[in-house]
């Protein structure tokens, strides 16, 4: 087998033809490599840049500022780190940088950065920030807007006696301008609440502005919230962000736990002075916000593990709502299939599909039992629903329950099964046996003197977590 050395010609045509930004410092801090990509993003010539040290060329950074700097003096890899600096031309960029060090052994040659420009995204962000509004402020009484709510609380399917009492709190708190924190699972309907809450305010006829806060760069974040000035970045206008946008509305913030922490800081002060400053500015605008966040974990165990700033927590957490998961509310699975599923059918439902629908867990709630209807609807077509149009997910599980692994005699077995359920509900009731005989469709009572039954004849009784003063 022929192999071939990679040529200095051949490493500078690969490194040219990478769509991406890459500039190399020496161990001194001058730079030995600047492609036509990264010219492209700072505004400047290669030559402009080539051989002269990084702070000659752009005197806004210094040795803290610097990822590549940082990098060369603690010999530590940085990743996806924002950097905000200006070059030469007084032009403000900003990019997002992945550097590393270049190291021979333990001796320090150089570094190495590769970065993205987020100028360029922040111009798309604003561009479609900038077609929402229009669409909002356009006349006639036909228009239809993104910053309009969809859903009402009706629209929130239940009967189950905890999601009622959590509906009454929700129509009780929509009544004031307080801030909202809902916290349920993934799929649990957290911005139907959300909308819901708005649709029954006094500000209903105001906007309805949702921000997914996940995944999503804090300079970008921070630009669509409080919007920008012109020159706060290369091609940035004056334009107007969400919480602007959102004046005399709802602004709905999910997974407010991924929020960085920054911006966490600059939305207390918000909440605090009810007045914002756009990216780039120097004056404050005041804004009249409703504030409704939503997060897939609980808020105290976010403030615990430190994604959730705690005096943030106690300035949003005023009225909290906390949404159960399907696998709680078993009579749910049920109501829902005849809302979603029956309500389309010429004829009922045969019982064993509705029963492999409550039997299984559903990890992402009603999201996944509303796709999972309309798979099944799919499949189906004309003919009567049966097991071979269900998807593997809940067959699977059906050919577990139809063909046990181990057998024995039906008392022993129907047994087992009974204390495996009983030991997964209280599982996942954390303890709760009230929740738990909810889960297993069973008084409490019952329950009670299963519980009794299983802990006398266990070795290892806590297994069960039991806590018995619900």
């Amino acid at each position: 087998m022929q192999t071939h050395t990679l040529s200095k010609e051949m490493l500078i045509a690969i490194l040219e033809g990478i769509d991406e930004a890459i500039h190399a410092v020496d161990k001194d801090g001058f730079t030995i490599y600047y492609n036509k990509v990264a010219a492209s993003y700072d505004g400047m010539k290669v030559e402009e840049v080539l051989g002269k040290h990084l702070l000659h060329v752009f005197p806004s950074l210094t040795e803290e500022t610097s990822t590549l700097l940082k990098v060369l003096k603690t010999k530590k890899p940085i990743y996806h780190e924002n950097q905000r600096y200006e070059n030469r031309k007084g032009q403000l960029l900003e990019t997002v940088n992945t550097t590393i060090p270049i190291l021979n052994g333990n001796h320090l040659l150089g570094a190495v950065e590769i970065a993205k420009n987020y100028g360029h995204l922040n111009t798309l962000s604003n561009k479609l920030m900038d077609l929402q509004a229009k669409i909002n402020s356009s006349g006639g009484s036909k228009k239809i807007s993104s910053f309009q709510s969809s859903y009402t609380l009706v629209d929130f399917i239940t009967d189950d006696a905890e999601c009622v009492t959590m509906l009454q709190d929700a129509m009780l708190f929509a009544s004031s301008i307080l801030p909202v924190v809902i916290w349920g699972e993934t799929g649990t309907g957290k911005e139907i609440i959300a909308q819901g809450i708005h649709h029954q305010s006094p500000r209903k006829q105001g906007p309805f502005v949702a921000q997914n806060c996940g995944a999503i760069p804090a300079s970008l974040l921070e630009s669509i919230l409080f919007g920008t000035e012109k020159g706060s970045y290369t091609g940035a206008v004056d334009r107007k962000g969400l919480f602007e946008l959102a004046t005399g509305g709802t602004l709905f913030l999910d997974e407010m736990n991924s929020m960085p922490l920054e911006l966490q800081a600059k939305l207390l002060r918000v909440l605090e002075d009810g007045s914002i400053r756009r990216v780039g500015g120097t004056s404050t605008i005041k804004v009249d916000v409703r504030i409704i966040t939503a997060m897939n974990e609980p808020p105290e165990k976010c403030v615990e593990k430190g994604s959730f700033r705690a005096d943030l927590y106690y300035r949003l957490n005023t009225c909290p709502i906390y949404i159960p998961p399907l696998r709680e509310r078993p009579h749910d699975i049920r109501l829902l299939l005849e809302k979603k599923l029956q309500s389309r059918l010429s004829y009922q439902l045969p019982n064993v599909i509705k029963d492999m629908f409550q039997s299984y867990q559903w990890p992402g709630n009603v999201r996944e039992l509303i796709n999972t209807i309309e798979y099944v609807l799919l499949k189906s077509k004309q003919e009567t629903i049966s097991t071979k149009h269900l998807p593997l997910k809940l067959n699977r599980m059906n050919q577990q329950s139809v063909n046990p692994k181990n057998t024995g005699s039906l008392r022993t077995e129907l047994q087992k099964t009974e204390e495996v359920m009983i030991k997964n509900a209280m599982y996942q009731s954390e303890g709760n046996v009230m929740k738990a005989a909810k889960m297993l469709d069973i008084p409490r009572q019952t329950l009670q003197y299963k519980l009794a039954k299983i802990e006398g004849n266990s070795k290892t009784p806590e297994v069960l977590k039991i806590r018995h003063n619900d």
